[in-house]
């Protein structure tokens, strides 16, 4: 057991957006727990606004994936790792809990390393501590959460896990005028592309809610590279239908979940975004594994064919019926959750 009380702790978690937004809890009751102490992160250059202000925080380290591979860049992460060592660290907590995060922990020089056991690259080599993922089943935040009792840090819900950016709000509220409408915030695109549901699908969705009577209005929400899927959903309803596929910020995107009534996803990080604000989220999986990295806490609801190749975990379909896992998933029946998981939002006063 560690003695005394840390004056700095270093988070490792440099990506994704799922898997930092899984993390969070994490820092959350470390501050909670030690109050006066001084906790970084080490995170992806693209993820920085993320973080930027995070009221919990004292600084973060950038990680630039590219300059890991070029040896013209060493210079730069040498200095980085120099910076990171200066601050005589207590804890290191490596989440990532990979060769390379490994790597930087050791570098770190801290007092005491803890990190995940997850048998891959031989990172755990580099710990003092490692904690097991037990099940194989074990949510990623449970999973991440299991650092703490390690460090006598009791794990509770008290916490905001991502507070509110009222600027942000603001300047949605300027640009978009949302006002008060019941917003249905949709995301198309995923990493994968048979993570995909077909976009005729969310075509159809939106029709399908439309049908219902239910006053809505849906926000499309996604990457430059998402703006095809956007604009062919656009084309179903375009008088309901708002297309920001490629013109949100990270910090805009996360403030219009929370302007929404529920979103619905594929596996992507932004469904992750959804389930740390407590929003309904109804998500569509087809290749992966909902037990450990679903939208935690609200798995029940996903959507999901019952097939014996799924979940495949691969990023390529197979099956000689392409993407039929996610084919199965009629538009009638996500509708039906939404329906539902607004009736039950309204039922508990939300």
């Amino acid at each position: 057991m560690p003695a005394g009380h840390p004056q700095k702790i270093l988070i490792l978690k440099p990506s994704s957006l799922g898997d930092v937004i899984h993390a969070l809890p994490v820092l959350r009751l470390l501050k909670k727990r030690f109050p006066a102490s001084q906790i970084y992160w080490w995170l992806a250059s693209d993820l920085l606004p993320l973080l930027e202000g995070d009221p919990d925080l004292s600084g973060l380290f950038p990680f630039y994936r590219r300059r890991w591979k070029s040896p013209m860049d060493w210079l730069v992460l040498i200095r980085s790792i120099r910076q990171i060592r200066k601050k005589k660290f207590d804890w290191i907590i490596d989440l990532q809990s990979l060769a390379r995060s490994a790597l930087v922990a050791w570098l770190a020089n801290g007092t005491l390393t803890v990190g995940l056991d997850d048998f891959r690259e031989g990172a755990s080599t580099f710990y003092d501590v490692t904690i097991p993922r037990g099940a194989a089943d074990v949510h990623a935040v449970d999973w991440y959460l299991k650092t703490l009792p390690q460090l006598e840090v009791p794990v509770h819900w008290e916490f905001d896990w991502l507070p509110l950016r009222a600027d942000i709000l603001a300047g949605i509220q300027h640009k978009w005028h949302p006002g008060n409408e019941n917003w249905i915030v949709l995301h198309p695109g995923a990493r994968w592309p048979n993570k995909r549901w077909p976009v005729e699908n969310y075509g159809g969705l939106v029709r399908e809610l439309i049908s219902s009577g239910l006053p809505l209005r849906f926000a499309i929400l996604g990457a430059k590279s998402d703006k095809a899927l956007g604009a062919a959903i656009h084309t179903a309803a375009p008088e309901h239908c708002l297309d920001l596929t490629g013109q949100t910020s990270l910090s805009e995107m996360i403030e219009w979940i929370r302007l929404a009534r529920v979103m619905v996803t594929n596996d992507t990080g932004p469904m992750h975004v959804a389930a740390a604000l407590d929003k309904p989220v109804v998500a569509v999986f087809g290749p992966t594994n909902p037990s450990r990295t679903g939208p935690y806490r609200q798995i029940q609801h996903i959507q999901r064919a019952d097939l014996p190749c799924v979940p495949c975990m691969q990023s390529k379909c197979q099956n000689t019926y392409p993407l039929e896992c996610l084919r199965l998933i009629r538009p009638a029946s996500v509708a039906l959750e939404v329906i539902w998981r607004m009736k039950a939002q309204t039922r508990q006063g939300g």
